[in-house]
């Protein structure tokens, strides 16, 4: 593994807590921008990781000493260990007294039948396999058309800067499916001019 520099730590603290689980994980967000970017473009908040939904009961064992909490209407409460949480649920926030890594927000993805569902409009899908990138440092990252159509939804600046240093490096694939997919959720949006 090449080494990432030091702007890169929380990713890489996060691959190392991520790391043992048995079942796909994705950085998710801004991190997964600049994991494909191969810099850090911005400052971060937070860290986003994603899985899938059906995964879910195997990172809540993967994560059994931390304490992790669902997010219900907008509010943190406890997750018990074998609870299942259901749509419209689909974020949890783990938190651990120690460690290089002490937050990690973690978000379920939505799948069926080898396809991953868009959860805000489940007619937008994309092949499973396809949903996402190993960086050279064999981290997993989000899809970068995947990322900026979440992040479509409400145009903060970051998610504006995310999406000018993003355009110019997705496929022609890439740039249809979002278009198509932004079409479809956010038919007036202005990215759609952009790709």
């Amino acid at each position: 593994m090449r080494p990432l520099s030091e702007p890169f730590a929380p990713v890489v603290h996060a691959a190392e807590v991520m790391r043992g689980l048995p079942a796909p994980w994705f950085v998710a967000g801004g991190w997964a921008i600049d994991l494909l970017v191969g810099r850090v473009t911005r400052e971060h908040e937070d860290i986003e990781v994603s899985i899938l939904r059906r995964n879910q009961l195997e990172l809540r064992r993967h994560l059994a000493t931390w304490d992790v909490r669902k997010v219900v209407e907008s509010r943190l409460s406890p997750w018990a260990d074998d609870e299942r949480l259901e749509p419209p649920t689909h974020e949890v926030h783990a938190r651990r007294e120690d460690g290089d890594l002490r937050h990690l927000e973690i978000l379920f993805e939505e799948a069926s039948g080898g396809l991953w569902r868009f959860r805000r409009d489940p007619r937008i899908r994309r092949r499973f396999e396809d949903i996402g990138r190993v960086s050279p440092q064999r981290i997993p990252y989000l899809a970068p058309e995947i990322v900026l159509l979440y992040k479509a939804k409400g145009v903060r600046p970051r998610d504006e800067d995310d999406f000018a240093v993003t355009a110019p490096l997705l496929s022609p694939d890439q740039r249809t499916w979002l278009s198509d997919a932004l079409r479809a959720c956010h038919p007036n949006h202005p990215w759609i001019a952009r790709l």
